[in-house]
């Protein structure tokens, strides 16, 4: 098994599950007393926050550099940036480093393809929403066509993922809001839609929807672990 080196805190709350699911996966794949091999650099979240609200990407990115190179010193062998916007700077990293970036809408793209679907909702942050970084990958690599909500509804998802779920606050009602705007996707001819942001699932945990959801978190943890096992 190659050792994974994980790029996490943004939330802790996700990076946990990145742990969990990662080292639930290698069990079932390798027998029960076996787990990951696996290094974790955990950022404090407000600091990323802050830079991105005041648009500091120069900043972020040479954060997000520094880090995977030092993984990589420390013996990673396939690196995961544990969250969707961050990506935005997944280009530089994968250029700073000789080892591969596993990127987290190539995963994704893996299992929207696997279940037939080429047209999807996608839920993020602004960032992740409204930047090409994300559906731009998906429709040039992937030939994904993804669907974002709307302005006042993006600015809905946006609070409740900054204000909410970053804080361990998963709310009934914001659940409900979520929920309109997957109906809206359906409407408008989407077949699944993408939690592009690593806390959603937590928000929507059993809650029926009237879509398909990818759940970014399990699939971009799942498919490393194999693709770790595959290259090894």
């Amino acid at each position: 098994m190659k050792t994974l080196g994980l790029i996490g805190g943004m939330s802790w709350e996700s990076t946990s599950e990145y742990y969990r699911i990662i080292n639930q996966v290698a069990r079932e794949k390798l027998g029960l007393a076996r787990s990951c091999r696996s290094i974790i650099y955990s950022f404090d979240f407000a600091e990323i926050s802050d830079l991105q609200h005041s648009g500091d990407w120069e900043t972020l990115t040479k954060k997000m550099v520094d880090i995977a190179v030092l993984l990589e010193k420390a013996g990673a062998d396939l690196v995961l940036i544990c969250t969707n916007t961050m990506h935005v700077m997944a280009g530089e990293v994968q250029e700073a480093i000789g080892v591969p970036l596993f990127h987290i809408a190539d995963a994704l793209a893996m299992e929207i393809k696997e279940k037939g679907m080429d047209k999807v909702g996608l839920l993020g942050t602004r960032f992740t929403m409204e930047k090409e970084f994300y559906s731009k990958r998906l429709k040039e690599k992937h030939g994904i066509k993804t669907i974002i909500p709307s302005e006042k509804d993006r600015d809905i998802v946006h609070n409740v993922i900054y204000n909410e779920l970053i804080s361990g606050k998963f709310l009934e009602k914001s659940a409900e809001e979520f929920l309109k705007v997957i109906a809206k996707f359906k409407n408008n001819g989407a077949q699944g839609v993408i939690l592009g942001c690593t806390e959603i699932p937590l928000l929507l945990k059993d809650v029926k929807t009237p879509l398909p959801l990818f759940d970014t978190t399990r699939i971009h943890a799942q498919k490393a672990v194999e693709l770790s096992l595959e290259e090894s």
